[in-house]
């Protein structure tokens, strides 16, 4: 079981590990870059990823999109080379989807189908695209009928090489518990009645198929991780529940890996990693025919992906039901005694994160109330503002108006002015007429003028 990538407390990861289900021990592999012809035999400086698919094909192992920290425009495909222990990037051909991660990819075929997820500005998806492994093109894909809702951190599986089945998955508000076919086909979506003990919403869970049956395995609805492990009939559509676990054990998680096995001719599920407030690094087995899980016993001392709380060289032994106990009964109580004081310990560590917490909540309160007090003073301020501003307004078209009615006050005296000079010259000069006339006058008037 290879183990690629992934993230762990907020950085994303870029190692890989395998699990030999042999003898269940846990090796990291040391890998090479091919870029072009050139190899370079230092380790591989990947650009490391979280949310992305991981599929076996043809001795070689796909890695399909992913989150990152500096995500590309469009979804990248890595190969990884089983026998030279190499990475290289897949070209392929024709218009590859956008760059998201929370996608499914599933092999039908030579193909990969691939729904839904969620881009790197955080929108939700629901495109369809199928990825030729012959020729390597992508292909978008025009389905018909109703498609699922965006979503992301769903499950999906193929039934009879013709029927994808999309199960779950989230959204930014809520999780789905609906279950939508694609007849691959056809190319067109339905929607079928559930039958059976129908599981509940839950986004991050995992799925393999074992013949007609689908295996449903952890998740979670934001609120408590899915307990129930349930299985899908995919030929009746009908659902059952396998086993059931409490809600804060690692198969209650998140983002946890699946992948189907044999031991001694039995089929097993093997479930590895998660988070549901902590991160995971346990192995759990499932006997499908046995309807049990048994927690995977890790000791040992080799190394163990360096992304996970430390355990070294994870080996388990005997994971058949018909596992025979090597020791007394005071090696069992000593095993019980020492689970029950790492349970204790951990719900003392959860008690006092709780109390950090609403003290936390409690600061955060104080301030939010202080910051709504600072708030209605501004906007009192702002009010009284825009109430002065106002005022000012008024007065300032008042003074413009009267500024106005002067102005022309103004022009009606300079008129005047100018009739009242007018008038002025115009009387100066009639009486100077009358005094230049008055000698004519006179002599009119029988007056004689004057001697000289």
């Amino acid at each position: 079981m290879y183990m690629y990538g992934g993230n762990h407390n907020g950085r994303y990861l870029g190692d890989l590990h395998v699990l030999d289900l042999k003898n269940w021990t846990w090796s990291r592999v040391e890998t090479k870059v091919v870029t072009g012809s050139q190899e370079t035999s230092s380790p591989a400086k990947l650009t490391h990823c979280a949310g992305h698919s991981l599929i076996p094909w043809d001795n070689q192992l796909l890695s399909i999109g992913g989150h990152t920290k500096d995500p590309s425009e469009s979804m990248p495909v890595m190969v990884f080379d089983l026998h030279c222990c190499s990475w290289s990037i897949l070209k392929t051909y024709g218009k590859p989807p956008i760059s998201r991660g929370g996608q499914s990819v599933t092999l039908v075929g030579k193909s990969l189908v691939i729904f839904g997820g969620q881009d790197a500005k955080r929108s939700l998806l629901n495109d369809l695209h199928i990825l030729d492994l012959d020729t390597m093109t992508w292909e978008e894909i025009d389905a018909v009928g109703s498609p699922p809702t965006p979503r992301s951190d769903h499950a999906a599986a193929v039934h009879a090489e013709r029927y994808l089945l999309i199960f779950g998955g989230g959204s930014h508000a809520t999780c789905f518990d609906d279950l939508h076919v694609l007849d691959l086909q056809t190319m067109e979506w339905s929607r079928h009645t559930q039958q059976g003990d129908a599981p509940t919403p839950r986004a991050g869970h995992a799925g393999v198929t074992i013949g007609e049956n689908w295996y449903i395995v952890g998740g979670g609805d934001n609120k408590s991780g899915a307990s129930k492990t349930v299985v899908l009939n995919m030929s009746t559509l009908a659902w059952s529940v396998v086993t059931s676990v409490q809600e804060h054990v690692p198969l209650a998680s998140e983002g946890l890996s699946l992948v189907v096995s044999s031991y001694n001719g039995e089929d097993i599920v093997v479930a590895f990693g998660g988070y549901n407030g902590h991160y995971n690094n346990e192995v759990n087995v499932l006997k499908p025919s046995h309807k049990s899980s048994l927690k995977s016993k890790i000791m040992g001392a080799s190394a163990v992906p360096d992304s996970f709380s430390a355990v070294n060289n994870a080996t388990t032994r005997d994971i058949e039901s018909e596992i025979k106990v090597e020791g007394k009964a005071d090696r069992i109580i000593t095993t019980l005694k020492s689970e029950k004081e790492e349970v204790e310990a951990s719900l003392n560590k959860e008690k006092i994160q709780t109390l950090q917490l609403k003290e936390e909540l409690a600061e955060i309160d104080t301030r939010n109330t202080e910051l709504y007090k600072e708030l209605q003073s501004v906007r009192n301020q702002l009010a009284a503002e825009q109430s002065r501003c106002f005022k000012l307004e008024v007065e300032v078209a008042e003074l413009r108006q009267k500024l106005q009615t002067m102005e022309t006050l103004q022009k009606e005296l300079e008129l005047l002015q100018r009739q009242r000079a007018v008038a002025s010259e115009q009387a100066a000069t009639m009486n100077a007429k009358r005094q230049s006339s008055g000698g004519v006058w006179g002599w009119l008037a029988g007056t004689p003028p004057p001697k000289t």
